[in-house]
């Protein structure tokens, strides 16, 4: 035998703070939002949650100044007086650019580290199978909130500038905060779940996103003239399969009135409780399977 030489090349043992799952959560998390919004990667990936960001902020805007332009030329009211659309109406005329931001986005999180084996090398770590789809839920969740009140953030403060007097117009619709800040978290929630439930049977990211898009677009026509064809309470309950509604129904419970997407719907004649359980099944059930789904993974 030859004798070797040994080298010392610095290797310590670490000694610092185990952080375990919690660190493993957060960091799949803050991968999860930059992935959904492009960042750090190329100008490709920005395109199309930038798009669409700037398309709702393009509603808002828009919805802002006609109603400014109303008030400014007839005075304060003008624009409730003339039926323009408002606060409550926003989420019904800007839900189809939501969906389609869900639909098209939301694979990302999910398709490529299934398709490529990244999958594996998060669940190697102190991380399970249920806590990574939790952690990518909770991501895009967060990126969809955000885009929900993104337009209702810029339509109140363009009205409330917009106004001879700001401050009086403040007083007096101080309460459509609270009530956009919730149906932007309904409408998101709504999206998020189906979106990614959708996503986690497919490693195809288009095949995720033209499923999603063909079921809001489909269900739509189908379960409207199928509604007026029965009339009474059988009209009233497929009313409800139309997908497209489901969250806005709950947008005109909180805000107490009935927007322009609803407006015709049967579904709007049946109870309150109903059309908030109806919504909570649509949610809560498809968020579950997608967690079942992912809860047993292992490397």
């Amino acid at each position: 035998m030859t004798g070797g030489t040994v080298f010392d090349i610095g290797y310590q043992r670490y000694t610092g703070g185990r952080e375990g799952r919690g660190r493993a959560r957060r960091g799949v998390f803050r991968d999860g939002v930059r992935i959904a919004l492009g960042l750090g990667r190329g100008g490709r990936a920005k395109v199309l949650p930038w798009l669409f960001i700037g398309i709702l902020s393009g509603i808002g805007t828009v919805m802002a100044l006609v109603a400014g332009a109303a008030n400014l030329m007839r005075g304060d009211g003008a624009a409730e007086q003339m039926n323009l659309p408002t606060h409550a109406d926003l989420y019904g005329i800007a839900s189809i650019v939501l969906y389609v931001f869900g639909a098209l986005v939301a694979p990302e999180l999910l398709c490529r580290d299934r398709r490529e084996g990244v999958i594996q090398l998060y669940l190697v770590r102190p991380l399970t199978g249920g806590d990574y789809v939790a952690a990518r839920w909770a991501a895009f969740l967060s990126v969809m909130v955000v885009a929900a009140w993104l337009p209702q953030i810029i339509l109140f403060l363009g009205l409330s500038m917009g106004a001879r007097d700001p401050e009086a117009y403040l007083r007096a619709h101080w309460i459509d905060i609270p009530r956009f800040l919730l149906a932007g978290v309904a409408m998101a929630s709504y999206i998020t779940s189906l979106a990614m439930l959708t996503a986690s049977f497919t490693t195809r990211r288009a095949y995720a996103s033209i499923f999603l898009v063909g079921l809001f677009v489909v269900s739509a026509p189908f379960t409207v003239g199928l509604a007026r064809e029965l009339g009474g309470t059988a009209g009233r309950w497929m009313s409800m399969f139309t997908l497209t509604s489901i969250p806005v129904h709950v947008n005109d419970i909180i805000f107490g009135q009935v927007s322009e997407l609803t407006d015709e719907a049967p579904a709007r004649e049946l109870s309150a409780a109903i059309r908030v359980g109806w919504y909570l099944a649509w949610t809560i059930v498809p968020s579950v399977l997608l967690w079942w789904r992912y809860r047993r993974m292992t490397p």
